[in-house]
């Protein structure tokens, strides 16, 4: 799951070092009622200008936006943020905190309100005119980003400040600001002479055009490649559920056939999870592992050399040895080296587990009546994990999938929501929307009735929307000029339609995903802090997912289960015996879980640190599994030519290691509550919004974290919850992630799990 917006200003930040999301190239932040005149002037003209009307504090006006608005907004939103930021650099004052850090932080504001929508059109609604849009904007976005970062009276201005003796008296969050700026700014380029600046600015704009082409051949494979069922054999094993959205498809896609399987993974996964026709099994899963690596005019592979190229040859620009060392600089893991350390540690444990699911599948099969030489292929492995599962445990998902009701978890999430937070979510109809299957709620505080903010969710899979699931803000909390301003946040998911009128039942994964991208929304809905920059989940890469990773917990408790997880037909609560088959199977499939996400990790570290060498995708990625052992019978969970998180942004480049970083917190922390008096504690859920859900950047992770726990985390619970040996997890150094640098924060919005 991931995360979608802009983490700081001004908005060339986030172009220069990647750190919006995977999927959400330019998110938006937070927005006053404030406006320039000049703007205010060209509403009529460009709706896409005008400051946010309307009721709770303003709200985008999704309805009046038209795609061909798209380029001359931003062209003139830009050039107003660069006259006022060529204000604040040429300001004859002496710098100060004032007149510098804080006039940074209210200037683009217009950019940022175009910026939330053009995000929410490349994500969710890019077809053939969007996408023409972004190619021609994406270059000029990056290098508009670069006249702020490597304008040298600017950065001169902030290095006054920060090594002024008068910040020392600032609040400590002011302080953080300061060192977030400077920081930022150096890593950006601000120190490079002009020849140096330049070639970081061409390459940074060869790099946005590149992410742009990446993404839009992925969007394409995935639009225009789909299985075709044509006959009601090709349905066999298929649960009724899928069945019907099968059919819906095909009618959907004017396809004459018994259904059509798209080639995402909300439809893909099912498939080949209950499928009995195992040549289609196969043809879904090469549709769907090959996207983006097919040869002809959608094929990533050359796009993702050139990639690594520039990014290697910025990094060495920067200063530092290779792009993973540039990424990393600025996480809780501080070093490559920190994260390999860590996923070494559960990766042969994941490997040996590995095999042991293997070994079980293959009796079965053989028990099955499978022929002499029978192997489990990639394409085999969800069919015979969930025969195992039934016959193990008795457990069979689509019986759970009965009780999970798409809109009844979505009421479980606002329950929890409520108790541990104290929101109450009521949903609003006086807010316009960019699609008809986005709902909007306003979020209060239950005990004085404040508005806390918006939620909008978009839950199912269309043509022209990024596949997976992901968090994203349209406008950040802040209380920088002394109103409140409450946050924007939205959840988007790829559920499929059935027919209309039924509820959409989804899997346990599909719950899970869905409560994990909740927690990224609580994380910028809880948000309280003065600046924007630091506001909610504009923290380091590997620390955002630790409270979205930490949610998923809530999912399986009985408060939540009895309330919420309903039999879509009879209304009554799950039984209780299959709740206990559940909790029994939890550790099941573990191996394959971790591994088909580590070796996407893997892959992306080493790729990374491969340094200036040209790389051949499709080589480097066999040779490397390879040499990790990677059993023949799993893919990574994103093959490199589709590996949105880490080409279609700077955004999980280097980084795709931090879901593992931030589940190894997200276990310690829950065992805070099971160690006191359970999931639902008072006490401990206090000290989790005081200590990780309000501060957002202000103050450093590591120690927001042991301010929490009262410790440094451990990696037992989480070894313990996947059931792999605690002695093959013992680091040789430290069992704890490295102290986090007090560096610049990242993006938080694509929180995206996919």
């Amino acid at each position: 799951m991931s995360l979608s917006s802009r983490a700081s200003r001004p908005a060339g930040f986030l172009a220069v070092l990647g750190l919006t999301l995977a999927l959400l190239p330019t998110p938006g932040m937070a927005q006053t009622t404030a406006s320039t005149a000049p703007t205010a002037a060209r509403a009529d003209q460009l709706p896409l200008l005008a400051p946010w009307g309307g009721p709770h504090g303003g709200v985008p006006a999704f309805d009046k936006i038209k795609v061909a608005d798209f380029k001359p907004a931003l062209e003139t939103a830009m050039a107003e943020n660069l006259a006022e930021i060529n204000a604040i650099a040429s300001n004859p004052a002496a710098p100060t905190f004032e007149n510098t850090i804080v006039a940074m932080e209210r200037s683009g504001r217009t950019l940022d309100r175009v910026q939330a929508a053009y995000g929410v059109w490349s994500s969710t609604l890019n077809d053939k005119a969007f996408g023409a849009v972004e190619t021609e904007m994406a270059p000029k976005l990056a290098a508009f980003s670069d006249q702020i970062t490597q304008n040298a009276a600017l950065f001169k201005r902030i290095e006054a400040v920060y090594n002024s003796p008068a910040t020392k008296k600032l609040t400590a969050e002011q302080q953080r600001l300061v060192e977030v700026d400077y920081k930022q700014f150096v890593r950006s380029g601000a120190k490079l002479g002009p020849t140096a600046k330049a070639q970081l600015s061409q390459i940074n704009q060869q790099l946005a055009g590149l992410f742009t082409n990446f993404s839009q051949n992925v969007l394409a494979d995935e639009a225009d490649s789909v299985l075709v069922l044509k006959t009601d054999k090709d349905l066999g094993g298929l649960p009724a559920s899928l069945r019907e959205s099968a059919k819906a498809t095909a009618g959907t896609r004017k396809i004459a056939a018994a259904g059509v399987i798209t080639n995402t993974r909300s439809s893909i996964d099912p498939f080949l999870t209950y499928s009995d026709q195992r040549q289609l099994r196969e043809k879904a899963w090469r549709m769907f592992t090959n996207r983006g690596d097919n040869g002809g005019k959608h094929d990533n592979n050359a796009i993702i050399t050139q990639i690594l190229q520039l990014r290697a040859e910025r990094a060495k620009l920067l200063g530092y040895p290779t792009h993973a060392h540039l990424r990393l600089d600025n996480t809780m893991a501080k070093t490559p080296e920190a994260a390999m350390q860590l996923m070494e540690q559960v990766w042969k444990p994941a490997v040996a587990r590995v095999h042991e699911e293997v070994a079980d599948m293959l009796a079965l099969a053989q028990k099955e009546g499978a022929p002499a030489g029978f192997k489990i292929e990639p394409w085999d492995y969800r069919y015979y994990a969930e025969k195992v599962r039934k016959a193990r445990y008795d457990l069979d998902q689509n019986e759970v999938k009965q009780y999970l009701q798409l809109d009844k978890m979505r009421e479980g999430m606002f329950w929890v929501a409520g108790e541990l937070f104290n929101f109450a979510f009521v949903p609003v109809t006086d807010v316009p929307v960019y699609h008809p299957d986005v709902k909007v709620w306003q979020v209060n505080d239950k005990t004085t009735g404040k508005q806390i903010g918006l939620w909008y969710f978009d839950p199912y899979a269309r043509p022209g929307k990024n596949s997976g699931a992901w968090m994203n803000a349209y406008r950040n909390q802040e209380r920088m000029d002394g109103k409140p301003v409450t946050t924007i946040v939205s959840n988007n998911s790829n559920f499929v339609k059935g027919k209309e009128g039924e509820p959409v039942l989804i899997s346990w994964t599909d719950a899970t995903t869905l409560f994990h991208e909740f927690g990224h929304a609580l994380h910028g809905l809880s948000s309280n802090v003065t600046y924007p920059t630091l506001s909610g989940t504009n923290v380091v890469r590997d620390y955002v997912e630790f409270p979205s990773q930490l949610l998923e917990n809530w999912l399986p408790t009985p408060e939540v289960l009895n309330r919420f997880a309903l039999h879509y037909q009879t209304g009554k609560p799950i039984p209780a015996a299959l709740v206990e088959r559940i909790n029994k199977a939890s550790t099941f499939n573990q191996g394959f879980e971790t591994v088909e996400f580590l070796a996407s990790a893997l892959v992306d570290m080493k790729l990374h640190l491969a340094g200036a060498q040209k790389i051949d995708p499709d080589k480097f990625e066999r040779e490397t599994l390879a040499q990790l052992g990677m059993p023949h019978e799993i893919v990574m969970r994103h093959r490199t030519p589709q590996f949105s998180h880490v080409f279609s942004s700077d955004g999980y480049s280097a980084g795709y290691y931090s879901y593992l970083w931030s589940v190894v917190l997200a276990a310690d922390a829950f065992s805070a509550f099971t160690e006191a008096g359970g999931p639902y504690d008072k006490a401990v859920a206090a000290r989790l919004r005081q200590h990780v859900f309000t501060v957002g950047n202000t103050v450093d992770p590591a120690a927001g974290y042991r301010a929490f726990r009262g410790r440094d985390p451990k990696i037992d619970a989480l070894m313990k919850h996947r059931g792999f040996p605690l002695a093959a997890a013992k680091p040789a150094g430290k069992p704890t992630p490295a102290k986090a640098p007090a560096t610049k924060p990242k993006s938080a919005t694509p929180a995206k799990r996919s």
